[in-house]
């Protein structure tokens, strides 16, 4: 019985090495100073709250301004998700 011929596997070929891309993190330009300006906008109201004892930025809130200030601040932290 004859024999048969034996095939001779290829060598080892590495895939083609990908090309990597280049992410681009272009911030919008607005971004910085909105967030930077409701983070001091909330620290000057709560500074300036308690400073005035209570009578500014605005006398009927009370001690609702407090939540006026965090709240700018909590703006300002959610501007800054939009950050790259």
């Amino acid at each position: 019985m004859p024999k048969s011929r034996i095939r001779k596997k290829a060598d080892y070929t590495p895939p083609p090495a990908k090309q990597a891309t280049a992410i681009k993190l272009n911030s919008r330009g607005w971004v910085a100073p909105v967030m930077l300006a409701m983070f001091l906008i909330g620290l000057a109201w709560i500074v300036v709250f308690y400073v005035t004892d209570g009578s500014l930025p605005v006398d009927s809130l009370d001690n609702w301004n407090i939540v006026v200030g965090f709240g700018f601040i909590a703006a300002g932290f959610g501007v800054s998700t939009q950050w790259k």
